[in-house]
């Protein structure tokens, strides 16, 4: 039988964050593939484990893949850890999983820290429906550009951002979302300097100039998404007809399309076939 792959959520800060089945199962596994050897190492020296570690990292993943396939396939279960947190949110191991699924392996999760979810039970803004959109674009055009896609969005937002760039990307999403739109900022979730701050982006703004909020360490930036405009029903065949009145035809179709949301093309079919209808 082939072995296990199991997915390992470790602390994003306080080592105790740890669940104690993470630690056994760290401490049961044949293998563990790191992103930073270094990193986790510290982690299993606090708990006094000391299973073997392999580094699995942007770099090397495609290369160390079918090593650790073959190694699952022959009966040694590996657990893959990231960094911080949940893996492969934001870290590497797709590759891995993937290939893993497609062999017919055992892939399980061992749940536990995750900055995403820290940040949302917290942030003080809806929680039922949330996007999470990983790390803001480094380049200032990019960001921009990518925040406008996003300025529409009536699910809560969820960003990674870091140290080096936090108040130029609340800067560029006050300026795209609007200064009165709510947000919240999370920096150094779990750890000794722990800060969590909701406000307007206009606030947001201020407290990361005036230092209020230190540009230190790691954040989890959420936004409050658009608001769902209260649904209408349109009568269709009453916006074509009175359009058709005062309007060319492919005029009027072409408002009733945009309104509605309808094809222009079955819209100006309606209007023809209404026409005929009429006395």
């Amino acid at each position: 039988m082939s072995g296990t792959l199991y997915i390992v959520a470790t602390p994003i800060g306080n080592l105790e964050d740890l669940t104690p089945r993470a630690r056994q199962t760290l401490a049961d596994v044949d293998l563990i593939a790191a992103e930073d050897t270094r990193h986790t190492g510290r982690l299993l020296s606090h708990f006094g484990v000391k299973t073997p570690q392999k580094a699995l990292h942007d770099h090397n993943e495609s290369a160390l893949v079918p090593m650790l396939i073959k190694d699952l396939l022959q009966g040694r279960n590996i657990a893959l850890v990231s960094d911080a947190g949940t893996p492969l949110v934001s870290d590497p191991g797709y590759r891995l999983v993937a290939a893993a699924h497609e062999k017919g392996i055992t892939v399980s999760p061992v749940p536990g820290a995750s900055a995403v979810t820290a940040a949302l039970s917290v942030a003080g803004l809806p929680t039922d429906r949330f996007c999470f959109e990983g790390f803001v674009p480094s380049k200032r055009v990019a960001r921009e550009t990518w925040l406008r896609k996003l300025a529409v969005e009536s699910r809560t937002l969820v960003f990674f951002e870091s140290v080096h760039r936090i108040k130029d990307s609340i800067t560029d999403m006050r300026d795209v979302f609007g200064s009165d739109r709510r947000a919240f900022i999370g920096r150094e979730l779990s750890k000794l300097h722990e800060q969590c701050v909701q406000g307007t982006f206009a606030e947001l703004s201020e407290k990361l100039a005036s230092a209020a909020i230190p540009a230190k360490g790691e954040f989890v930036i959420i936004v409050n998404g658009v608001e769902d405009e209260p649904s209408t029903d349109i009568d269709v065949d009453l916006l074509i007809t009175e359009l058709a009145a005062v309007l060319p035809g492919k005029q009027a179709a072409a408002i009733a399309a945009r309104v509605t949301g309808e094809k222009r093309n079955a819209i100006y079919a309606r209007m023809l076939e209404l026409s005929n209808k009429q006395p």
